[in-house]
């Protein structure tokens, strides 16, 4: 009893290598076999980029406001010329004059884009977001789909195509520009992405000396998550059309910055942010 009961200790160790190596060359395989037939026959979908999408390099605040203005600006052919050219596909690189472009982006919003049904909502938003923020006055209306148009447009920096960027431009509709505008947004530039309102004209019930640019600037410069603002003064005194306005500079890209002005149109109470 004694030898039997020695002998099956001796053979214990050997018995559990022996089941070692069996779970070593044989676990994987049936591991595998069974996520086969878990998976066999059944549909599993799988999120994915779209075809038109391409490769997006992301641009901070500061680099999308500095695209946007040179887009606004600087642009050599008239939007007619340019209308059937799209972000990402499509577009001649070769044949665009100048170094920025602002076309129509025919082809829509694309991934995670605000959709033409949201646009009108996601202003909205965003308008009351400014609201509180004190940038706009409590009393500007919300904006109506009916009154109201939105283009989606695509800023492209044409030398550095990757460099690029969707705004949703929303304006008060041409038929309805004769009815009252009190309290109207009349004209908004948004980003596609994330809503953000980086330019507009609004009529307001509130007065320039009522107001605080500086305060206003700062409150807007921190909703698009801008930084290095700095005041900025013009030997130039024909750059405006009214005595009413605030100039701001921006870090851009590389070198280059982007002019902010803030400023208000006596007579009509229209207060503007625009990119120069």
């Amino acid at each position: 009893m004694m030898e039997q009961k020695k002998n099956i200790q001796m053979l214990a160790p050997l018995l559990a290598t022996v089941a070692v190596l069996l779970v070593s060359v044989l676990g994987p395989e049936q591991m595998a076999r069974y996520k086969d037939k878990s998976t066999l026959n059944e549909i599993t979908v799988v999120e994915s980029e779209g075809l038109n999408e391409g490769y997006r390099y992301t641009l901070s605040s500061n680099e999308k406001l500095y695209l946007l203005s040179e887009c606004l600006n600087r642009q050599v052919l008239p939007e007619s010329e340019l209308s059937a050219m799209t972000k990402m596909s499509g577009v001649d690189y070769e044949e665009l004059i100048g170094s920025y472009a602002f076309v129509v982006n025919r082809q829509g919003p694309a991934g995670k884009e605000i959709t033409e049904e949201k646009i009108f909502e996601t202003c909205n938003q965003e308008l009351n977001r400014l609201k509180e923020l004190d940038i706009l006055s409590k009393t500007v209306k919300s904006v109506e789909p009916g009154a109201y148009s939105a283009v989606l447009y695509s800023a492209i920096d044409v030398l550095e195509p990757q460099n690029n960027m969707s705004v949703w431009k929303v304006s008060l509709s041409t038929s309805h520009q004769n009815q009252d505008k009190a309290n109207r947004l009349i004209d908004a530039y948004i980003d596609a992405y994330t809503g953000r309102i980086y330019a507009f004209y609004v009529r307001t019930e509130n007065t320039w000396s009522e107001m605080n640019p500086e305060k206003m600037m700062t409150a807007w410069s921190d909703y698009l998550g801008l930084v290095g603002m700095e005041e900025y003064t013009s030997d130039n005194p024909l750059l405006e059309t009214t005595s009413d306005f605030i100039k701001y500079r921006y870090p851009g890209m590389e070198e280059g910055s982007t002019i902010v002005t803030i400023g208000f149109y006596e007579g009509i109470n229209e207060l503007f942010i625009k990119l120069t």
